[in-house]
């Protein structure tokens, strides 16, 4: 095995079990931590949710390539690894949305947030995310599994994404690619529209306000969401907006592991050390930690 490829199993398992054990610490804290028990967690904690699944989707395959390239992949269970992935990717288009809604009613109507923002409707913004995704991507993964595939069957790739699944099929695959756009309309697009107004209603608002200690902790409330939001759709048009001519197999590759690895990764990090109340939730868990060790 090459030292590269080394290298790399070794960095993608380690970002892998960070990743893991951070996004399970941010539910766990958000669960038993009653200062925690608000809209605006409850929304972080499916995020952590889906980033967890996003991951256990693609990284132990992508781990098993890493050491033996030449690792198989059945034509059902690559289908599946690209229907997971496409619906937990949609999914947080949807839910940085809510989240994003979430934050603009905490900012521009604070005296309505909580009528509004209620234990139901919560629930209701979470599920609408899961059914409009998993319905999106199903049309998409049935054109998929439409396609004739009679050519050369290696993927030259660490997981089972669009552009290399329809790369090896013999069909005409002109349709498929339209469909694929114009799905990319109501599960791309329009959030990030959404997204971009809210902000701009949420930024007017600070604006407004009298003393510059105001718009600071009013920002403050929204910054950790829109970095997310920044690093995701960034890695998101990073790996599909550029264009592919004249690009490496090599960057491509390293551009995938961007949105499949990364993002998830550096979640956690940017709301625990940008958020006071889930700082204060881990201290207090260490010291009950240290307290039920006491009295043993």
């Amino acid at each position: 095995m090459a030292l590269y490829n080394l290298l790399l199993f070794t960095l993608v398992l380690i970002i892998y079990i960070v990743t893991i054990c951070g996004n399970c610490l941010i539910i766990i804290l958000i669960y038993y931590s009653k200062t925690l028990h608000s809209p605006m967690y409850f929304f972080l904690s499916q995020l952590s949710i889906s980033d967890i699944m996003l991951t256990t989707d693609i990284v132990p395959n992508m781990l098993d390539i890493v050491l033996d390239e030449r690792t198989p992949i059945s034509f059902s269970g690559c289908i599946t690894q690209y229907y997971v992935f496409s619906t937990t990717e949609t999914f947080e288009c949807f839910l940085l949305t809510v989240m994003s809604y979430d934050r603009y009613l905490a900012i521009c109507s604070p005296l309505h947030y909580t009528s509004i923002m209620k234990q139901t409707l919560c629930i209701q913004l979470v599920l609408a995310p899961w059914i409009f995704s998993c319905s999106l991507t199903f049309f998409s993964t049935l054109e998929i599994c439409q396609l004739e595939f009679c050519g050369p069957n290696v993927i030259d790739y660490f997981f089972c994404d669009f552009n290399p699944l329809v790369e090896l099929s013999c069909s005409d695959t002109s349709r498929i690619e339209m469909e694929v756009i114009l799905l990319c309309v109501p599960g791309l697009l329009f959030p990030f529209l959404v997204i971009v107004i809210s902000y701009t209603y949420i930024v007017l608002t600070i604006l407004k306000i009298s003393s510059f200690s105001g718009r600071l902790k009013s920002f403050s409330t929204c910054s950790s969401h829109l970095t997310v939001v920044f690093i995701f759709y960034g890695t998101l048009a990073a790996a599909y907006m550029i264009p592919k001519k004249g690009q490496s197999q090599t960057i491509s590759k390293m551009m995938s592991l961007l949105y499949t690895v990364f993002t998830p990764f550096i979640n956690p990090f940017i709301y625990s050390l940008r958020n006071k109340d889930i700082k204060d939730s881990l201290k207090m868990l260490y010291v009950n930690k240290r307290l039920f060790k006491q009295n043993l």
